[in-house]
């Protein structure tokens, strides 16, 4: 059986080799995405994000277990720091869910960020789709765990799962506009510990502010490690999508992350094409120097490497 085949009859090692092959930007591997594009669409996808330190590996460990006793075949890319000597990904997080890669129904993937920003890597998306052609029933994308930054994941979730803890200054974090705004769940985790209470309270504060959402973003307090509150957290994860497809927002969000992630392959490809050809006639370097000289404006600069794909 070729690839395409083992990936459509559920093989593990089809799938990751499908998602090696797009880090790498292979062309088989897209052209293989193109022609399988409309197996795609069926899959939910929940972004799992949080400071580092607030126990977004056990929590998804608990979350895939749960849905699990549900007969639902998942999957988990988990997005950790990149290694300075290879390029990959440090495995922190899939080391901490070793178990579950026993599961025939549970497909664990690390991704470095590669230099990304945002705390999710650029080919999140592409490994996304795989999953979704493999056969997933949900998706957990953890992302690295880098504050304000990974306001990125909601360009690619259909649900964003913010993990907390008290006492560690999270609570001042969460209140934060820009993790505020992209969270549709809060887990106040290690909830066991003093000062959930105050923390699940300045939340609640917060969330109140804004009077013009018809939506409000439950606040949960679970103990992951304890396995205490994943029920109810898994409950609350469903009712939001049971609210996006009810309200017709999910292809509203789904429309919008589509438009965010084909501009973004655009910007890729024509950053491609203007450091290849900036390289071949030393452009890029000669105008970075005549900036540094001042006999060009960074804004002149710009026009005549624009020049290059008109």
């Amino acid at each position: 059986m070729n690839i395409e085949e083992k990936l459509l009859e559920g093989h593990k090692r089809a799938c990751a080799r499908l998602i090696s092959m797009l880090e790498n930007n292979d062309k088989e591997a897209i052209d293989l995405i193109k022609k399988l594009y409309n197996r795609t669409g069926n899959t939910y996808v929940i972004g799992i994000t949080g400071s580092p330190g607030s126990g977004k590996s056990t929590l998804t460990d608990r979350l895939t277990k749960e849905l699990r006793k549900k007969n639902k075949k998942i999957g988990i890319l988990a997005i950790d720091p990149t290694s300075p000597f290879t390029g990959g990904a440090i495995l922190g997080d899939r080391i901490r869910m070793n178990d579950l890669a026993l599961d025939k129904e549970v497909f664990i993937r690390s991704m470095g960020t590669r230099g990304s920003l945002g705390g999710i890597s650029r080919a999140t998306w592409s490994a996304v789709k795989v999953l979704d052609i493999y056969g997933c029933d949900y998706i957990f994308i953890e992302t690295v765990g880098v504050g304000q930054s990974e306001i990125d994941i909601v360009k690619m979730a259909d649900t964003v799962l913010m993990v907390t803890t008290p006492n560690t200054g999270d609570d001042i974090q969460a209140i934060k506009a820009g993790i505020m705004e992209i969270a549709d769940v809060f887990a106040i985790n290690k909830s066991d510990l003093d000062g959930a209470d105050k923390t699940k309270m300045e939340i609640e504060m917060n969330l109140d502010l804004n009077e013009k959402k018809d939506y409000r973003a439950p606040v949960i307090k679970v103990s992951a490690i304890k396995n205490e509150g994943i029920d109810e957290l898994v409950k609350k994860l469903e009712e939001h999508r049971n609210y996006l497809e009810n309200n017709n927002r999910l292809e509203e969000r789904r429309t919008r992350n589509n438009k965010l992630q084909l501009l973004k392959l655009v910007e890729n490809e024509l950053m491609e094409i203007i450091v290849e050809r900036s390289v071949k006639e030393d452009l890029l370097d000669n105008l970075s120097k005549q900036i540094t000289l001042g006999t060009i404006d960074p804004y002149s600069a710009k026009d005549k490497i624009i020049e290059l794909i008109r």
